[in-house]
């Protein structure tokens, strides 16, 4: 059969199975396992059932998952999430659409100690949409900014989106995170831009009196730790001190001892983040062994390939290929989880992408660009849901309809990316 028929068959199975409710990892390792058989019989199926899970739980790269995402629940529980809040909040706060700006750069700046955008969402959404509303935001701005801005902590380092990227793709994580923090930065100010838009056409919320200078300076201290995780971790991997792995535990390690020193720690928080990381691990790492057999078919099919081959003898200019491939992660994004559809398709676009002369490490941030689209889109947005569970006033359906702005401004900075491209290489090319 032809390799491209065959993978498309594949990728159908995959999303048909995950339509009747079966698990992503589950669907992967089976389309996978029946793959190999078909192709090679099944002794080398069963030897890749033997060595694929061993080799992934025990591969070194792979330890940074639990790390950032324990990272995350440390600082939650020493308070920097709220200070970081509280911070901007006194600076900008008393202008108009201000507590929603803060709310904007409020999770930047949690982003920049935790890797799960879904975190940063309902640990947001306590802080943040009850300010909001006190001061008279509308329901639709208060959840939808929260739903939005949870996601740059898909792009800001540490990010557990863009480690499964240089995983899946092998390239070096390192660049990758720090190719995300200009982008990360850049959707903050676009979206913040919007919000001022946003409440100049449809006028609400108000500020509160706003404070003197010298006490919004001071207010600055109370971003303090997220600034200081996050600089350790980019100057630790740009100079080369330490790999993203380590990096991972250093900053684990500090959000702990600033918890502790700030009294905020108590026993039952570190029981609880330990327990909520080791979930959320198992979970990653049940979807990675099971798309790893997905991948090792598709490189026996060599599927990548010939699909590559084919792209590169399409009549159109490349961009219009690019844009087609990015389109697929949209629509897939509406039916997946934004990990699964891209452990599942970039692996099959890749080769395609590289052939056609795309920068991998751009691409990826692209990608995780397109990932961030996918946590707000419904009908499967995740941060829809998530936000949904906190902000309970609020129907599914006004809040699809409030992220729509969000969603226009993620699109433009999609554009922004392609037109100007070094905002994402500039930066890791300065370490190669």
């Amino acid at each position: 059969m032809d390799p491209i028929i065959l993978g498309i068959i594949s990728l159908a199975a995959i999303i048909f199975m995950i339509a009747l409710g079966m698990r992503i990892a589950f669907a992967a390792a089976f389309v996978g396992i029946i793959g190999i058989i078909i192709l090679r019989g099944w002794n080398p199926a069963l030897q890749a059932v033997g060595y694929i899970p061993i080799g992934v739980v025990s591969e070194y790269g792979f330890s940074v998952l639990p790390l950032f995402i324990l990272m995350g629940y440390l600082a939650f529980y020493g308070g920097l999430s709220d200070e970081s809040f509280d911070s901007v909040r006194k600076i900008v706060g008393h202008l108009r659409g201000g507590l929603a700006v803060a709310t904007v750069f409020g999770c930047a700046a949690f982003a920049a100690t935790s890797g799960a955008s879904t975190a940063s969402c309902a640990i947001m959404g306590k802080i943040a949409t009850p300010e909001m509303r006190k001061y008279g935001y509308g329901k639709k701005i208060s959840a939808a900014v929260v739903a939005a801005s949870g996601t740059l902590a898909s792009l800001i380092p540490p990010s557990v989106a863009i480690v499964l990227y240089g995983i899946i793709t092998e390239e070096s994580i390192g660049a990758l995170l720090i190719a995300g923090f200009i982008p990360g930065i850049v959707s903050a100010i676009i979206y913040a831009l919007m919000i001022v838009v946003w409440v100049k056409i449809f006028p609400q919320g108000r500020g509160f009196a706003p404070l003197p200078w010298n006490k919004r300076i001071l207010a600055l201290k109370g971003l303090w730790g997220a600034i200081l995780v996050l600089t350790i971790i980019i100057v630790g991997i740009y100079t080369g001190i330490f790999t993203p792995a380590e990096a991972g535990g250093i900053g684990a390690f500090v959000c702990f001892i600033i918890a502790l020193a700030r009294k905020r720690l108590s026993l039952d928080d570190l029981k609880q983040s330990l327990l909520e990381t080791g979930k959320t691990t198992v979970m990653l790492f049940a979807i990675i062994i099971g798309v790893m057999f997905y991948i090792r078919f598709l490189a026996l099919s060599r599927t990548p390939a010939a699909l590559a081959e084919a792209v590169l003898s399409w009549p159109v200019p490349r961009v219009i290929v690019m844009i087609g491939i990015l389109a697929l992660f949209g629509v897939l994004g509406m039916f997946m989880n934004a990990a699964s559809m891209m452990m599942l398709v970039v692996p099959v676009v890749l080769p395609a992408v590289i052939n056609l002369g795309y920068d991998p490490i751009w691409f990826g941030i692209i990608v995780i660009k397109m990932v961030e689209v996918c946590l707000v889109s419904p009908p499967v947005g995740m941060n829809l849901y998530v936000t949904r569970s906190v902000v309970t006033d609020i129907s599914f359906e006004e809040l699809s309809l409030g992220v729509l702005p969000f969603l226009a401004m993620d699109l433009l900075t999609v554009a922004l990316f392609f037109i100007f491209p070094g905002i994402i290489t500039w930066l890791p090319s300065m370490i190669i």
